[in-house]
């Protein structure tokens, strides 16, 4: 057969369906994981391959989308068995009148995916195979250094990554498809990319609209629609001569590789096959700049910390009530008096209060306050989450400093669920995903760096993966110990990020010793809690003023910027601090 690159220069390369939910309807089919059919049942397997070659197809994946060790494979032996059952049975089935790819689903932990990748596709090297397909991807994690491995070792290997996306473009990653498919075409060892699994057809040959023309063929293989849930199994109803319609429109967008996932059929494939012959000239789309025609409200914060000043961001919890005034005059107190942005914490330490976005909003809006929301993974799904940002986006808000968020309390647990569906890395993420393709308008997108870890080597590496992430400004705790000033003179030199030290005026000795037994990421000196011993209000809030200003000194030649958070809501303590801090800039 001749090369897969020259297939593609004149025409398209149509693959086959789902094994797995086609394995599901047929009566005589185990019921263990489908990919040990290749060992307990070759006969049904080589079955379904041969039934998508008889549909027309001329390219079939290996029965091993969940290969790895641990999935269906029970362990490394079985592994090697069960991928050299899968190639045999492809191999025999293909012959010369179709392509055998290498199915390689996503690897179990994204940190470790390189390996995992290897490992399979030496597996399979060993068994003569010479295309691949990594599919199903949340992201890109492993891909490239498995690719450059597997040509390295096979110079003439096809190797095609596809990714999967909700009808919205996002991966579980929080990765958009547009920013996915944008880096795999950059990637040198890869030869094609593409969409698989998650959307419908037409939903996908809308996200391929999305997406700039690129220099490799795009491959789509989309679900057969959606699913419904009947008497606990799942089925797919979409037509075929439907589903290979709108695939015909993914082919006029650009896609030269096609072909089915969840709930596709060899009637789908067969459908395709009569409506999309390799004579089909696809016209590759390019898409409109999204942001094209509309102005950029860029982060008041980043022009200020590109031209070199020290942004002084200050911290105003909100109100737990739907009485907003009082907020409202401390935060035009504290802009009078000299804050660059306030910032607003999102239902701190777990417990609900008005939301910070909304706040935010209104600031923004109504007296041109610039805002920095607080937005924790903890109350809202990836969706919600998304719709949020895109209304900020339209408020004009330009920050937004993600964190994880603080558990429930545990007395409220009964009542109150917390909702972790991702955590601050897959955030950040998601939100340039989304600037990328258009939907938000840029955020300075800031993170949480703890200065007061005990193990500030993990800290400093979680901010290596923030930053990789997209997170370009880190708001630190509280500077209120020796190790702390440390600490940050250390992020500095490890870090690419601006950095903004936290200031916090403690006010008694009180409040010095809660801090340092009941609230996560503070670290107080002995010495500090011991200065604070017998003082009254003022004298406590002239120490914490003292404090505050010799802590600011002390890393002044290593930060970006300060961060001061509003104890108690006293106000003109905090605007005192303010004019401290005015005369170091």
């Amino acid at each position: 057969m001749q090369p897969i690159q020259a297939l593609l220069k004149d025409g398209l390369l149509i693959f086959d369906g789902a094994m797995g939910t086609y394995a599901r309807l047929l009566p005589d089919y185990p019921p263990e994981a489908v990919e040990l059919a290749c060992l307990t049942a070759p006969h049904l397997v080589s079955r379904i391959h041969r039934e998508y070659l008889d549909a027309g197809c001329r390219a079939i994946k290996t029965n091993t989308f969940a290969a790895h060790e641990g999935q269906a494979p029970r362990n490394a032996a079985e592994q090697a068995a069960l991928i050299r059952a899968a190639v045999s049975i492809a191999k025999e089935a293909a012959g010369d009148a179709a392509y055998v790819f290498a199915d390689i689903g996503p690897a179990p932990e994204a940190e470790k995916a390189a390996a995992a990748y290897i490992a399979l596709a030496d597996q399979f090297s060993e068994e003569g195979v010479t295309h691949f397909l990594f599919e199903t991807l949340p992201s890109m994690a492993g891909i490239p250094e498995a690719a450059a491995h597997i040509k390295a070792r096979c110079p003439e290997a096809f190797v095609m990554a596809s990714f999967a996306v909700n009808p919205d473009g996002i991966s579980r990653a929080g990765e958009h498809a547009r920013a996915l498919l944008l880096a795999a075409d950059a990637c040198p060892w890869l030869d094609a990319m593409g969409l698989n699994c998650l959307c419908g057809p037409t939903h996908m040959k809308q996200l391929l609209a999305e997406v700039p023309a690129c220099s490799k063929p795009l491959s789509v293989m989309p679900n057969a629609g959606y699913p419904r849930v009947a008497e606990g199994r799942i089925f797919y109803e979409s037509e075929p001569r439907y589903y290979a319609s709108q695939l015909l429109g993914c082919v006029q967008a650009g896609a030269r590789i096609v072909g089915g996932c969840c709930g596709t059929t060899p009637d789908h494939i067969r459908a395709v096959t009569e409506r999309i012959t390799p004579a089909v000239q696809a016209s590759p789309a390019v898409a409109a700049d999204a942001d094209q025609g509309r102005p950029h409200r860029r982060s008041r914060i980043l022009d200020q910390l590109r031209q070199g000043k020290k942004p002084i961001l200050v911290e105003l919890d909100p109100p737990r009530s739907a009485d907003p005034e009082a907020f409202l005059s401390g935060a035009r107190l504290l802009r009078q008096a000299g804050a660059d942005a306030i910032t607003i914490a999102d239902c701190p330490i777990g417990r609900a209060s008005m939301d910070a976005c909304l706040l935010a909003a209104k600031l923004k809006r109504e007296y041109g306050i610039e805002t920095l929301p607080h937005m924790t993974c903890r109350d809202r799904n990836i969706n919600a989450t998304k719709a949020l940002l895109m209304g900020l986006s339209m408020e004009q808000v330009s920050n937004v400093l993600i964190v994880t968020g603080d558990p429930v309390p545990r007395e409220e647990r009964d009542n109150v669920k917390g909702v972790f569906q991702f955590n601050s890395q897959v955030l950040a993420r998601l939100i340039q995903s989304l600037t990328d393709s258009g939907a938000v308008r840029p955020f300075l997108i800031c993170g949480a760096l703890n200065i007061n870890a005990r193990n500030f080597d993990a800290e400093l590496q979680k901010a290596h993966r923030k930053e990789e992430s997209g997170i370009a400004a880190f708001l630190t705790q509280p500077i209120l110990s020796r190790q702390a000033v440390d600490n940050i003179k250390r992020a500095r030199q490890a870090l690419k990020g601006y950095l903004f030290a936290g200031l916090f005026p403690i006010v008694s000795a009180r409040n010095a010793r809660f801090l340092q037994s009941e609230v996560p990421g503070m670290a107080v000196d002995d010495r500090v809690i011991a200065a604070y011993e017998g003082l009254d209000r003022a004298q406590g809030e002239a120490l914490a003023r003292r404090l505050c200003h010799d802590a600011a000194l002390a890393v002044d030649g290593f930060v970006d910027g300060y961060y001061i958070m509003t104890p108690f809501q006293r106000v003109e303590l905090v605007k005192s601090i303010l004019a401290d801090l005015r005369c170091l800039r």
